[in-house]
């Protein structure tokens, strides 16, 4: 007697292995977003003008949004190969206590990344063009 098993397309396997991957630099994504955070906290410390502290603030944000891809392909490969295609398997992986850490771990590096782009990066004024050129 043979039983139906619906197999998981050849895209998802394909993109399980990637995130895989991907989400190996993770620890080292995430130790140079914690560079730039400290570099970005000495900066506010020695009251550095706004053109330092705004370059440091973008070099923040990107190595922000490198850990957080490294980590959202974290989180998809462990929720395994079947949540590709499915949702209620991507919802049941998201239960498991690996699941949770990983959905933890995004949330929070989301969070950094807005509250950074909001209040880290300091507006610096556009210069205004001469009218005698």
């Amino acid at each position: 007697m043979a039983f139906f098993r619906p197999r998981v397309s050849r895209e998802a396997e394909v993109r399980y292995h990637a995130d895989q991957e991907i989400s190996k630099s993770f620890p080292d994504l995430l130790e140079k977003a914690r560079q730039a955070e400290l570099t970005v906290r000495d900066l506010r410390a020695g009251a550095a003008d706004e053109i330092e502290l705004r370059a440091a603030g973008q070099v923040f944000d990107q190595t922000l949004t490198e850990a957080l891809r490294a980590a959202e392909a974290g989180q998809r490969a462990t929720f395994g190969v079947k949540s590709y295609d499915d949702r209620i398997a991507r919802r049941k992986a998201k239960a498991t206590p690996a699941g949770a850490m990983w959905t933890s771990e995004v949330e929070r590096l989301r969070t950094l990344r807005e509250e950074n782009r909001m209040w880290g990066i300091p507006r610096v004024p556009r210069p205004v063009a001469t009218a005698g050129h």
